[in-house]
């Protein structure tokens, strides 16, 4: 194991320097720089700014400066939050997106898994049919469909939930829904799959024939192997719920990192748009890497290669 995670921190460090050069000149192309805004500042001012921030300096030295500070750790300074950097900016507002997104994993998971297994034990029934259905409208409902439908009816029309807002638990409810509906049919067609295959396995047939009540076979016998799919699957929908939550906080008005870095995108802010495209980077080989080391944990065939 220890091996293997080297090799994934080696082989990743290279993918970081190439998202982190890719990003820094395409954000470059952009129209605009930092510095404009609506009103018009004396070119005096702009002078001053753009030596005290190096905008004044050669594109190559800028990305050498750049670099050089990110191998110390240091994002920059952020150019729309006078006085803040970007490394206080993703600490504070990251705990707010990690938690939105557990909350959609968590509902994502036991939807997910709950629906398909019930559709795997009762194949061709309207048991089968009626959650493969949900789940089919489900992927093709995007969560900016997905979160003005769910403020629309339980916000406006019933007043369960507020609409908008970070306050209180119930202020959670809605936007991890948005998120979490989307991958939880992924996860119900997973694990449909999934269990079909196993259930007509020779170990679960014999597991039957020994007289064991289809509970224990499917719980038991059964799910540890069938939901091996989802465990892959869940790698990339733990980087997509976290990363994901860009439209849901802005919808919702969630003070999470998503919203920092819509923000940043309209402001121009090079540096946090750049220190978030590189923190959600590592955030997904950190949570593959995890997830190749469960699936071998789950499934001792596998090996870590």
């Amino acid at each position: 194991m220890f091996n293997f995670i080297c090799k994934r921190v080696l082989y990743a460090i290279p993918v970081i320097l190439i998202i982190a050069t890719v990003t820094f000149f395409l954000i470059r192309l952009a129209p605009g720089d930092p510095l404009s805004d609506e009103k018009v500042v004396p070119s005096e001012i702009r002078v001053n700014l753009e030596a005290h921030y190096g905008f004044d300096n050669p594109l190559w030295l800028q990305y050498l400066h750049y670099m050089r500070n990110l191998f110390q750790g240091d994002l920059g300074p952020s150019f729309k939050y006078t006085g803040w950097t970007v490394n206080e900016l993703i600490g504070q507002s990251f705990l707010v997106s990690l938690e939105l997104g557990l909350l959609s994993l968590i509902i994502a998971v036991l939807l997910g898994t709950i629906s398909g297994t019930i559709a795997a034990v009762n194949k061709n029934s309207s048991l089968d049919y009626f959650p493969m259905s949900i789940a089919m409208v489900g992927i093709c409902m995007p969560t900016f469909v997905m979160g003005p439908l769910l403020i629309l009816f339980f916000g406006l029309y019933l007043g369960w939930f507020n609409p908008l807002g970070w306050e209180l638990w119930s202020d959670r409810i809605l936007p991890a829904l948005t998120l979490g509906i989307y991958y939880a049919a992924y996860i119900a067609r997973l694990t449909r799959s999934g269990m079909l295959e196993i259930l007509s396995s020779d170990y679960i047939r014999t597991a039957r024939a020994k007289g064991l009540p289809e509970w224990r076979v499917v719980l038991v016998h059964g799910i540890k192997t069938g939901l091996l799919p989802v465990v892959a699957f869940i790698g990339p929908a733990s980087a997509g719920l976290i990363s994901g939550s860009f439209v849901v906080e802005t919808i919702f008005q969630v003070p999470g990192l998503g919203r920092f870095f819509i923000m940043a995108a309209f402001n121009r802010d090079y540096t946090m748009v750049l220190g978030t495209v590189l923190f959600y980077a590592i955030l997904i080989i950190l949570l593959n890497l995890i997830v190749d080391i469960i699936q071998v944990i789950i499934n001792p065939r596998l090996k870590y290669e």
